[in-house]
């Protein structure tokens, strides 16, 4: 694919446009527009990523979301910001469908044998919310173990993204601002403790843990 001239990133009537040539180095490069209250969240969640900058010279923004890992930042990053992802088949059919129900599990997606993730597209009202985020590494500069990213819109709307602690990434939303209980009570109803992750950087009972912890601070 390195070889096409696809556009890396441009911006369009719908949104933000992330090609499938696009380097993580391309993305740390591009400046966003500074009233994008959401624009840091492209460079934070890179930061977040197990690898040097020879790997970011070379590894591409939608290579990570393919490879569907927990821990994927990229996979976080279009989650949090409500992307969606332009899917193109062998038969030369397209369809559209949200970041969010991408993954369905650990190196596991919905793509079809031959199909191509073509493009990413983040709506510029989501780069238009305020953000946080809270992450957890078993080392300092650790694959992530959990992390989760809040993001809030004008009208209040309050949208949580769990990624790296779950399987796969989990949205939990309120119209406005949540109390404690119903945050814990949403987290009870969207995430039943099976769809924790287990591997060496992290156990199930920890990681579901620190995702009450993070998202009550968020």
């Amino acid at each position: 694919l390195s070889g096409l001239e696809w556009p890396k990133i441009q911006i369009s009537s719908k949104g933000l446009e992330i090609g499938p040539t696009c380097t993580v180095r391309n993305l740390l490069d591009y400046h966003p527009p500074r009233e994008w209250a959401a624009g840091g969240l492209l460079h934070d969640c890179i930061k977040c990523f197990l690898a040097g900058f020879k790997v970011w010279n070379t590894a591409t923004v939608l290579g990570n979301i393919c490879t569907s890992i927990p821990a994927g930042p990229m996979t976080t990053m279009a989650c949090a910001l409500e992307a969606e992802y332009t899917l193109w088949a062998t038969d030369g059919s397209i369809r559209v469908v949200p970041a969010i129900a991408f993954v369905t599990g650990n190196n596991q997606n919905i793509l079809a044998p031959g199909e191509l993730l073509r493009k990413v597209t983040i709506p510029i009202e989501s780069l238009n919310r305020q953000y946080t985020i809270r992450r957890f590494t078993l080392t300092q500069a650790g694959r992530s173990s959990i992390f989760l990213v809040g993001t809030r819109d004008t009208s209040g709307e309050i949208l949580i993204t769990v990624s790296a602690a779950t399987k796969h990434p989990v949205h939990l939303r309120f119209s406005g601002m949540p109390s404690s209980a119903q945050v814990a009570s949403e987290l009870d109803t969207r995430i039943p403790d099976d769809l924790y992750f287990d591997d060496p950087n992290g156990r199930p009972d920890h990681r579901k843990h620190m995702t009450y912890f993070f998202a009550e601070q968020i």
